[in-house]
């Protein structure tokens, strides 16, 4: 059987957070395959040594990269620690993101708690 997908997206004040919160979720999330945005990706495997498949950066496409692969079935999940306070430049991809997720039901977490209750 093929390991469910889970995306994972932090903006910039928020990577810390997810970084934190993957390594305190290492064994769970190793049964997971995961993938997320360029720096995101990166900074996740760096820290769990567990593998991450990078796309572009946010602000280069990589929201919109999920968001295709979310439609096309290959997402299951997306975590995405997103900062409310902090205004985007790419916030368009953020929101269309958000709302792919909403169209082709999948579960999407913006914060610890959510994050939580999805890998549980």
């Amino acid at each position: 059987m093929e390991k469910k997908k889970i995306a994972l997206i932090a903006h910039d004040n928020k990577k810390q957070e997810i970084v934190e919160w993957a390594c305190h979720n290492k064994q769970v999330l190793s049964e997971y395959s995961l993938c997320g945005t360029g720096h995101t990706a990166k900074l996740v495997e760096e820290a769990t040594g567990l593998p991450v498949k990078a796309y572009l950066s946010g602000p280069l496409g990589g929201d919109q990269q999920i968001g295709a692969k979310v439609a096309e079935g290959e997402i299951d999940a997306v975590v995405f620690f997103w900062d409310p306070l902090q205004m985007q430049p790419h916030d368009p991809d953020v929101k269309a993101l958000l709302r792919i997720a909403v169209v082709y039901d999948i579960p999407i977490a913006t914060n610890k708690a959510t994050a939580d209750c999805i890998i549980k």
